[in-house]
């Protein structure tokens, strides 16, 4: 019992990956005897750039995560060498277990005051005209870690006055009034959230979140900053059908989102949660005619697109795939 009962107790700043954090979900995830060989299509090249080292010094300088590394995205090689990032704030520990993330669970540490001047220090200087600022979900701030979000664009404007911001937000589960009021008056230019999934593989996929109020957030944001771009992302690849899919693309019309992507899911490791199947490129290209025929005024849609891929491309209307 008292083995048990410290195996469950998660110490500050500790990371459990892997079985350890994927443990306690509702839906049991069985680890995979062998990962999956990919497809030709989405094999990834890895180029050699000194772009990619000196950004990532650039990371550890200003004590500064990204998701690129984090999530061990696959795209990591080539946003780098085109001198991009993905920036990861209020710490690199989630307070939530979704088994498709390789981003680490754990008792976050406190935030950083710091860190919203030096993502600002280390934008400048990477010379970035385009960044996009995510987080780790903290369900243990009474926020949610809106306020936090609200300084990294107010410093980071301070510091690059011609920067594009686009956010990649949390669910703010059960906060979405207090979220919203923070950052209602320091709005970014794309304010993003991403559904993931659709409705059915939600307890497989995302536990302690909800498909619904997702929804809604987005809605919500758009009701209140009808000036500013709306988009969500998801993967495919988890066992959903087709016209899943598409009733997802109906949900995020119908709730005022504005551009969405679509990208294949690649297992992290053994022990997150199975890809069903390779999607064709061909079936991402149908959906992406769906989806401009349903009226997205951006659809970047491929195996290898992720919510951020070409970001500042995305929000320049220009073809992602």
């Amino acid at each position: 019992m008292a083995e048990r009962k410290r195996r469950n107790m998660l110490v500050e700043g500790e990371k459990l990956r892997g079985a350890e954090k994927v443990r306690r979900i509702p839906v049991k995830v069985i680890p995979t005897t062998d990962l999956p060989s990919k497809p030709d299509w989405i094999r990834v090249k890895i180029p050699a750039s000194s772009k990619i080292s000196h950004i990532k010094n650039k990371l550890r300088q200003h004590k500064l995560a990204s998701v690129c590394e984090e999530a061990s995205c696959p795209n990591l090689g080539e946003c780098f060498s085109n001198g991009t990032a993905t920036f990861m704030i209020m710490g690199d520990i989630c307070t939530r277990r979704c088994p498709f993330c390789d981003v680490a669970h754990g008792k976050p540490r406190p935030l950083d005051e710091n860190e919203p001047r030096e993502l600002a220090e280390a934008i400048r200087e990477m010379g970035l005209s385009y960044v996009v600022i995510t987080s780790v979900d903290r369900d243990d701030l009474k926020d949610s870690g809106a306020q936090h979000f609200a300084n990294c664009i107010i410093e980071t404007r301070k510091h690059n006055p011609d920067i594009k911001v686009e956010i990649l937000v949390p669910d703010f589960r059960g906060r979405i009034d207090i979220a919203l009021s923070i950052l209602e008056p320091i709005p970014p230019d794309v304010f993003n959230h991403n559904l993931e999934t659709v409705r059915r593989l939600y307890k497989k996929a995302r536990p302690g979140a909800d498909y619904q109020y997702s929804l809604d957030l987005l809605k919500a944001y758009k009701s209140i900053r009808p000036d500013v771009v709306t988009k969500s992302g998801l993967m495919l690849g988890l066992g959903e059908e087709i016209d899943e899919v598409k009733q997802v693309l109906q949900d995020l019309k119908a709730h005022d989102v504005d551009m969405i992507t679509l990208g294949q899911y690649l297992q992290p490791s053994k022990d997150h949660l199975k890809v069903e199947r390779f999607v064709h490129p061909s079936e991402f290209d149908m959906l992406s005619a769906y989806a401009e025929g349903l009226g997205f005024s951006q659809v970047a849609s491929g195996p290898l697109v992720r919510s951020s891929y070409h970001a500042d491309k995305q929000a320049h209307g220009e073809y992602i795939s």
